[in-house]
């Protein structure tokens, strides 16, 4: 059997800039707990919109984390993930890597809108002041691809790179676009998502979805497979993984935190909630199949968990239909209920959940949420203790894209 018959994709770091923590101990602490930190939207020009709670990232310095260089030239969403890049890296053991091998290194991450704040800046000098009034940057910085060169420029990285655009399963999708690339040859690949959606004319492009909560309670705003359900909450932040060559991660010594065992995307069209049901499912029993996983195996759910009752009853069929008798009786969760939903950033801080859930054996709450009215086992209240091994991650993008990843303790 050759080499690249024998290679497959692991976690071997995690970076995490999130509106609960500013690094991956936090974050998974504040998760643990079933903290809740959505609040009124504070950031500046945001607070007339109709959409009134958040989940911020609040106390992050980026000139205190980037280099002038870069800051000038990126907005911030990319300030996120060159962060959050730094820290996965560091926590792999892999800061420094390219001065070695500089094209044994890929990166690839997914956008759901780029630069908006960047971009608004730029164009509010356009027109009130002129064009020669207008910066470089402005035709880098917005664009969704922004933070895949930044990353690789930073770090001299010259291996395969890419962006994802699936909507928001394209963070999904971006993990599983990196197992692929190691399965193919390269030794390590940088992915991830991270999302700043909270500008004005990022806030007011959101207001046209009509799943977005406008709720003003930030205990009420967000309240998936309840009665309740009245929409979901958009959030900053993200997070970013080191994915790995596991004969080379083992052969140095790293921390192997977690296979990259199997994924599935799916389309069933923007809008169409009822569709979702089939397309989800197909997902699940996809990575099921790619993981070479029974139904029975998946120890816990962590749930795209939307907000609307359309989108939640056809979730929790989903789990049904792909699980069997088991989708009702495995533990589910969503942490993003505490925090918001940061587009493409969610399900990569989701990920970084079930890792941290499959290590330490627990599987934390879904915060805000109670009295669930949907044939699912929820963990509402407390973390649970448990043994997990086996973490199914599902992601839907609100223009009818689906993802289903499936991790694995090592």
């Amino acid at each position: 059997m050759s080499d690249r018959e024998t290679r497959r994709g692991v976690i071997t770091g995690i970076g995490v800039v999130a509106p609960n923590g500013l690094d991956a101990e936090t974050y998974w602490k504040s998760v643990k707990e079933g903290t809740s930190v959505l609040d009124r939207i504070t950031r500046a020009g945001c607070q007339e919109l109709p959409l009134r709670v958040a989940g911020e990232v609040r106390g992050f310095d980026p000139g205190a984390l980037v280099e002038s260089t870069f800051l000038v030239q990126t907005d911030r969403f990319s300030h996120f993930a060159l962060v959050a890049a730094d820290a996965a890296l560091q926590n792999a053991g892999l800061a420094g890597e390219a001065a070695e091998s500089p094209y044994s290194v890929g990166v690839v991450t997914a956008a759901g809108s780029g630069g908006g704040e960047f971009g608004q800046r730029e164009l509010q000098k356009l027109w009130g002041q002129g064009s020669r009034f207008v910066g470089p940057y402005q035709s880098i910085a917005w664009f969704y691809a922004a933070s895949t060169g930044q990353i690789s420029i930073r770090g001299g990285f010259k291996g395969p790179c890419g962006v994802v655009a699936s909507d928001e399963a394209g963070g999904l999708d971006a993990v599983a676009h990196a197992e692929r690339v190691v399965r193919r040859g390269t030794d390590v690949v940088v992915a991830g998502a991270a999302e700043a959606p909270l500008a004005p004319y990022s806030g007011v492009c959101q207001l046209g979805y009509p799943e977005l909560s406008t709720e003003d309670d930030p205990a009420r705003a967000y309240r998936p497979f309840t009665a309740a359900a009245r929409g979901f909450v958009p959030a900053e932040g993200g997070a970013v993984l080191v994915v790995e060559d596991e004969n080379r991660a083992r052969r140095r010594g790293a921390d192997v935190r977690a296979v990259v065992a199997g994924h599935a995307a799916t389309f069933s069209g923007a809008g169409r909630w009822d569709r979702s049901r089939e397309g989800l499912a197909a997902a699940i029993r996809g990575a099921l199949t790619e993981a070479g996983c029974a139904p029975e195996e998946v120890d816990v759910v962590f749930a795209d968990a939307l907000g609307t009752p359309e989108a939640d009853a056809a979730e929790a069929g989903a789990l049904v239909d792909a699980l069997g008798g088991h989708g009702a009786r495995v533990p589910v969760t969503a942490p993003k209920t505490g925090i918001g939903r940061s587009y493409c950033g969610a399900p990569l801080l989701d990920v970084v959940a079930a890792v941290q859930s499959m290590e330490h054996g627990q599987i934390p709450p879904t915060p805000n949420v109670f009295d669930v009215c949907h044939d699912i086992d929820l963990v509402t209240g407390s973390a649970r203790v448990a043994e997990p091994r086996t973490a199914l991650v599902l992601s839907r993008g609100l223009m009818g894209s689906h993802a289903a990843l499936l991790l694995r303790r090592s």
